[in-house]
């Protein structure tokens, strides 16, 4: 895989994405904890080294929402990326990173809704819902909008 550089000389930060379906096919988003904006996102979060993608999207969505209840549908063709807003390079990610390169699955879940508890041991979420699909680029942060407008459009055919 050829890296994208980014302007700054930073690297992106390997991540995966994870569209967690319910049966209506309405997708598991989350208010993070951290964010002062109205904004709400997929699960996702970085790759460790040696690690796997596939690992990764199932450790990541224990870690996130405290169930690993669900089967993996389709995972993207490439990867996804998507650069932070000049304000936030060099402040978050410890300052390594200029944005994320994402790999996404999407995952049917296979629990109940009391199943999920975003009460985590390293809480990231302070509420969550299930989202129509197309609402998805209005309810998250503008940066990230692109993303996944493009990750939509990949998996269109599974939210038909």
């Amino acid at each position: 895989m050829k890296e994208r550089v980014h302007p700054s000389g930073l690297p992106y930060r390997p991540c995966v994405g994870i569209m967690l379906l319910n049966p209506k096919k309405h997708v598991f988003v989350a208010k993070r904890l951290d964010m002062i904006a109205e904004a709400w996102q997929m699960p996702q979060g970085g790759i460790d080294p040696g690690e796997e993608p596939v690992e990764a999207a199932v450790r990541e969505l224990g870690e996130e929402i405290g169930t690993t209840k669900a089967e993996i549908v389709a995972e993207s063709t490439g990867w996804h990326w998507y650069d932070l807003p000049d304000e936030l390079i060099g402040k978050i990610w410890k300052g390594r990173y200029a944005g994320q390169r994402q790999k996404w699955f999407v995952m049917r879940f296979t629990g109940k809704d009391s199943d999920i508890d975003i009460e985590t041991e390293h809480p990231e979420f302070s509420e969550w819902k299930w989202a129509k699909p197309a609402t998805l680029p209005e309810l998250i942060v503008p940066f990230k909008r692109q993303l996944y407008i493009d990750v939509l459009r990949e998996f269109e055919p599974i939210l038909a």
